[in-house]
């Protein structure tokens, strides 16, 4: 990272951030060339747990994440902190952690505990006024400006898009630094929260395969008005059902050789990760 997060949205290009969730997806998307990564809190539990998106991991699962990725690579790195586990104690701790650990931005929902995915029914919601206490806590807890502030609301699929616009402006007001409109249902829509918040903060869209706003490419979102565009489940969707494919051809024949083709070798993998320049290292210090 040559800037902070907060200059690099003052670009006209919009930020595109793949999911990552762990270190070495991260490494993926740097080596692909992106600037940001989004570790997703829903993709943790995914590959961690091997279940939902519905409240189960705690911060500790998502600082150590943070600091392995942070560890590795230089990205700018947006962490899903869900509701900052807790109250606005609870959230002074978890960005005190997460920015420690190294987190650009933090991102707190305003769900009731246990939250959900965004894109699951039956989600609960705090009060806007508890809400923006949190959001006040987030940005008096971190130690350093640069570290942003993402304020996310789930309120379009319990009270209404009018509500969830009429929270993101408050949240704006108490702070946030970026605006996160969850579960938008329609590009029309897109286009009242981006006419009636984008002057207030950068504006960020979520892009669910299968959830419940319409997927755009990043160039589209950007003639909208968003500032970044995350597909923050994608990497586990697509690895989901590339490891079916292998599973599956290593049941029926006994052997790699039909997958060869779409994977990498032993040395592939090594040179990937490093292991010839760590080794290289570790001779220098031998004596």
């Amino acid at each position: 990272m040559n800037i902070d997060l907060a200059t690099r949205l003052r670009e006209p290009r919009i930020l595109t951030t793949p999911g990552v969730y762990d270190a070495l997806t991260a490494l993926l998307v740097e080596r692909a060339g992106f600037e940001a990564a989004y570790l997703s809190g829903a993709s943790i539990a995914y590959t961690r747990l091997g279940r939902p998106d519905i409240g189960l991991l705690s911060l500790d699962d998502v600082a150590s994440v943070t600091g392995n990725i942070r560890e590795r690579v230089g990205l700018h790195l947006i962490v899903d902190a869900d509701t900052g586990f807790g109250n606005a104690l609870n959230v002074t701790r978890t960005v005190k952690l997460l920015e420690r650990a190294g987190a650009s931005a933090i991102q707190l929902e305003d769900q009731t505990l246990p939250k959900r995915c965004g894109h699951l029914d039956g989600k609960t919601l705090v009060s806007t006024t508890e809400m923006q206490g949190k959001i006040r806590a987030a940005c008096d807890a971190r130690a350093h400006a640069g570290t942003l502030v993402i304020a996310r609301t789930d309120a379009v699929a319990v009270e209404g898009l009018d509500a969830a616009l009429e929270r993101a402006e408050r949240y704006a007001e108490a702070g946030a630094d970026v605006l996160f409109v969850e579960a938008v249902r329609s590009p029309d829509d897109m286009r009242i929260a981006l006419a009636r918040l984008a002057a207030k903060a950068p504006m960020l869209a979520n892009m669910v395969e299968g959830g419940k706003t319409p997927i755009l490419p990043a160039a589209e979102l950007q003639a909208l008005g968003y500032r970044i565009a995350i597909f923050p489940g994608g990497t586990v969707r697509a690895l989901a059902h590339a490891l079916q494919g292998y599973y599956a051809s290593l049941q029926a024949h006994g052997t790699t050789a039909a997958m060869r083709e779409h994977m990498l070798d032993f040395d592939g993998l090594n040179a990937l990760i490093g292991t010839p320049q760590m080794l290289e290292l570790g001779r220098r210090y031998a004596g």
